[in-house]
């Protein structure tokens, strides 16, 4: 068995060592212009380049080192009837659920507040907030905007959520499909996506979508940074439509040092980092679905072309 490893933004050795452990009779190497006649069973990659899927010939399946596809699903030389897979948590969901809790947090208990009156040396507090004027709507009821939501109703926040198919979870009022989606934001204030970035959803946060939201709406972006319209964003702060935002994703990464969000007063930013791939379980979950594989068996995480997840 054969397995090209390829990411650009990664210390390429240590997936290397782990998958070699995970997966002993298996040759792994790094993929590299150079090393592009060399033709593998296996791909296991982030943000490949189009020179990685035009030399290789033989692939049974391409794995991909992140929830998100979209990259891959992209690429103009992906090979026609591969499964493309990607990871099913790894540990990724309860890392996005601690993001969106405490950016959730942050901006409803006015810790951004307190932090100004702290470099002020203000002694000064907020009002006690009412939880049920802040009703949280996750778009996106996957394996991680699930745990999301379920870890944001912990906290007694109303929760709703939105998906394209119905789901149902305890706890959340759950909408699904087109037609319920803006009876689902006209009852939110504090929006998060954590949807798959498909022909559907990209640019599905913009001023018309927006502008169902409750007053003061505020939002949180873990997904894609082309799920948002930037400039819609920035108007409809400027006139008051929204409080703000905390956005972990942006159309061009890294986010440009000209780029009007540095400044902005009501955007909090992260760079990309709400859910950080972590190595010893994605290889675990990896190698075990190889292994699945070679032996004939059917594994889950196969993404379906046509919906793009």
């Amino acid at each position: 068995m054969k397995i090209v490893f390829y990411s650009p933004e990664e210390n390429i050795q240590p997936w290397l060592d782990e998958l070699g452990k995970a997966l002993p009779h298996a040759h792994v190497w790094a993929w590299s212009a150079e090393s592009a006649a060399r033709q593998a069973d296996y791909a296991v990659l982030w943000a490949p380049p189009a020179d990685l899927f035009a030399s290789q010939k033989h692939l049974k399946a391409v794995f991909n080192i992140g929830a998100g596809v979209d990259r891959v699903m992209s690429m103009p030389n992906l090979p026609a009837g591969v499964p493309v897979v990607r990871l099913n948590d790894a540990g990724m969901a309860v890392q996005m659920a601690e993001y969106v809790c405490h950016a959730l947090i942050r901006h409803t208990r006015r810790f951004d507040v307190y932090d100004a009156h702290g470099r002020a040396s203000v002694w000064a507090r907020e009002p006690a907030i009412d939880r049920q004027a802040f009703p949280v709507g996750i778009m996106g009821l996957g394996d991680i905007g699930a745990r999301v939501a379920q870890a944001v109703a912990g906290f007694d926040y109303p929760t709703l959520g939105w998906s394209r198919n119905p789901k149902s979870l305890p706890g959340i009022t759950c909408y699904g499909g087109k037609a319920s989606l803006d009876e689902f934001l006209s009852r939110v204030r504090v929006l998060v996506c954590v949807l798959p970035l498909t022909p559907e959803t990209e640019g599905i946060l913009n001023a018309t979508t927006l502008s169902k939201l409750k007053p003061d709406a505020y939002i949180i972006n873990v997904a894609r940074g082309r799920h948002l319209v930037e400039s819609d964003l920035l108007q409809m702060l400027a006139s008051g439509q929204l409080a703000g935002a905390t956005l972990d994703v942006f159309g061009e990464e890294p986010l440009p040092p000209q780029h009007a969000y540095w400044q902005h007063p009501g955007i909090t930013i992260t760079p990309h980092i709400s859910a950080i791939t972590l190595l010893p379980e994605s290889v675990s979950q990896i190698a075990e679905k190889i292994d699945a594989l070679q032996r004939g068996e059917s594994i889950d995480g196969v993404i379906e072309p046509g919906r793009g997840y």
